[in-house]
């Protein structure tokens, strides 16, 4: 096959401009925010639906690898062409095409980003409760194609929740449209659940009708720290039987507390968890209601507790979240990243599980996250220059992963498993059901053009094109 005369065709259709070929543009399309990195043939900036369409019948004629892209702040890898071909990008599909605050919904492009989704909907008092820590340049593609969820997913629930419908292209440059514009429908295969978090592999997604709701009112904002894991993770449990459920439950552990210390003035010495909770209520509080949070987030070993009643006066004590990313670079130059899941009543397990895994591999092991969710996110910090480091930290990787999964947990909450987990899929997912998976991938995309090499372990698809580096 002449691939240099097929990607004229590529060329008539979007002009040199959105149609790269150059290596400069190749290079920087060709990586993501996992640090991976592969070189494709060309990147593509489609504007329509249309051009999609084309470019995928094109692809699938040829069978050419595409990878959708948007801004490339998946954690994963789920974005890197590790079989070559063409990387799509989203990112001129940047408009909102419809906001109609009386039905609760926004309609846009793939590209838009979440965060202009959240400034157009607060105009009305709404907002669209996917809020991942990346949202002012992670896009509405990405969210759908990751299900990605953030603090407040504990009270609203993730993307997949607050999708109605979408507009996309298949394996073979079909386009279709999946969902409504109601809130409630009983219209066959659910494709647009099945299409959000597929990273993907399924369907390229053109533009979402997302489902508003409206801003809270009132919310209050506790920092609770204390002696020990059990007493904070007893706090979470109890928390999420009141009546007015959390909006948001936040961890860190010692390593974490200790690292932003110096930055954050006011922490308590031997402070062994620390929890942000955030209470939301489209009504005001009451002293009753104050005092019953403050009875639960008492519990014995409770070493400090500040309230805010505003959202000016909680952001001192979001400082401490904020200023924990910066902080992991003083422990290690390496760090892997990962976001497991485990029922929020094995919390306690998994915690001090983490604790004798950071001890038995030599690595430390820094966890926060979402604990409402049971979803904690676990850097594993070491010397990147050092080999046998390395090989620990991989090795007691392995061992979080056996620990959530004996604890009947998930090894991705939110992250999704793009090249990073692929090989573990089938530590989850028995073979039955990964089968499955693979006949409904083998429907929506039957050469296998879309997203080649991620998600589906032992897949058969394009062989590596450029090692992933």
């Amino acid at each position: 096959m002449n691939r240099e005369a097929d990607r004229s065709v590529l060329r008539d259709l979007l002009g040199p401009e959105r149609c790269r070929e150059d290596p400069a543009a190749c290079l920087a399309y060709g990586y993501d925010n996992s640090r991976r990195s592969a070189r494709p043939e060309a990147v593509v900036f489609p504007e329509t639906l249309e051009e999609i369409r084309c470019i995928l019948e094109w692809a699938a004629r040829d069978r050419v690898a595409v990878v959708p892209r948007g801004l490339g702040s998946n954690t994963t890898g789920a974005s890197v062409p590790v079989a070559g071909g063409l990387v799509l990008s989203t990112e001129r599909m940047n408009r909102i095409l419809e906001f109609e605050p009386r039905d609760r919904l926004i309609v846009a492009q793939a590209g838009v980003t979440n965060e202009m989704i959240q400034k157009t909907a607060a105009r009305e008092g709404l907002f669209w409760p996917p809020d991942p820590s990346s949202a002012p340049y992670s896009t509405v593609g990405g969210n759908i194609g990751t299900n990605a969820g953030g603090p407040h997913a504990v009270r609203y629930g993730t993307t997949r929740d607050h999708v109605l419908g979408l507009v996309g292209v298949d394996g073979r440059g079909r386009s279709f449209r999946s969902g409504v514009k109601t809130t409630k429908s009983a219209i066959g295969y659910d494709l647009t659940r099945l299409i959000v978090g597929s990273e993907g592999t399924l369907a390229i997604v053109a533009e979402a009708t997302l489902r508003l709701v409206p801003r809270p009112t009132a919310c209050l904002t506790y920092r609770a720290l204390y002696s020990s894991l059990e007493s904070a993770t007893e706090s979470v449990i109890t928390l999420l039987k009141q009546p007015i459920p959390p909006s948001a439950i936040e961890f860190m552990d010692q390593t974490a507390i200790d690292l932003i210390r110096d930055s954050v003035p006011g922490l308590p010495k031997g402070a062994r968890a620390l929890l942000l909770v955030e209470i939301e209520s489209d009504r005001p509080f009451e002293s009753t209601d104050r005092a019953r949070l403050e009875r639960v987030l008492g519990q014995l070993g409770l070493l400090d507790l500040d309230l805010a009643e505003n959202p000016e006066a909680a952001a001192p004590l979001w400082l401490v979240r904020k200023s924990l990313s910066p902080a992991l670079r003083r422990l290690g130059s390496g760090k892997i990243n990962e976001d497991v899941v485990v029922p929020t009543s094995r919390l306690p397990e998994l915690l001090l599980g983490l604790t004798a895994l950071s001890a038995e591999y030599e690595t430390a092991l820094v966890t926060f996250g979402h604990a409402g969710n049971g979803n904690l996110h676990v850097n594993l910090i070491f010397d990147a220059d050092d080999a046998t480091a390395a090989l620990r930290a991989n090795q007691a990787l392995e061992a979080v992963f056996r620990l959530v999964l004996r604890l009947e947990g998930a090894l991705s909450g939110e992250h999704g498993i793009g090249l990073s987990k692929r090989t573990f899929m089938p530590w989850q997912v028995d073979e039955p059901t990964l089968t499955l998976m693979r006949e409904i991938k083998g429907v929506f995309d039957p050469m296998g053009i879309l997203n080649p090499g991620k998600l589906l372990p032992d897949l058969p698809d394009f062989p590596y094109a450029n090692p992933v580096k």
